[in-house]
């Protein structure tokens, strides 16, 4: 499949950076199946544990999905989404990426409930290509006090 320079310099930086290779392990552990997809991207189908509860994630330059080849190729939308967070990738130098991304969900679900609508890295990898529905935002005041009325020890 072609591939433009860009995405031939993403492929190799993000094989240096160790993110499609931390990727290829997960995959792995996910006893997963490997394939090459489009624009660089190579795809781990048939992704078997339950971590994390996404249709899809990206590691890398590598797409990760529960579901089978067929599911993949018949979403170029979601292919667009996660080869923009393979860009992510490449930006962050790699694995910085992974806790920036978990931050980013931390502060989406705090102030919407969902971990995706406010999280910069899904806005800016299109939340609607990724399957995602924007969710409107809580107040903080409401966030905040609703965590000092839960009882001790829950």
């Amino acid at each position: 499949m072609a591939m433009s320079g860009w995405q031939a310099v993403k492929l190799v930086v993000n094989t240096l950076n160790l993110s499609t290779p931390a990727g290829l392990l997960v995959g792995l552990i996910g006893r997963a199946r490997f394939s090459r997809g489009p624009r660089g991207l190579f795809y781990a189908t048939d992704y078997k544990l339950r971590f994390p509860a996404a249709g899809a994630f990206t590691l890398g330059n590598l797409v990760l999905t529960k579901h089978d080849r067929a599911y993949i190729d018949q979403r170029p939308k979601l292919v667009k989404h996660e080869e923009r967070h393979s860009w992510q990738y490449f930006f962050l130098i790699g694995l910085p990426m992974l806790p920036l991304y978990l931050l980013g969900a931390a502060w989406s679900w705090l102030r919407t409930g969902c971990p995706a609508s406010r999280n910069p890295f899904e806005r800016l990898a299109d939340l609607a290509d990724g399957n995602y529905v924007e969710r409107p935002l809580r107040p903080l005041r409401q966030v905040f006090s609703g965590l000092r009325s839960r009882p001790r020890g829950q």
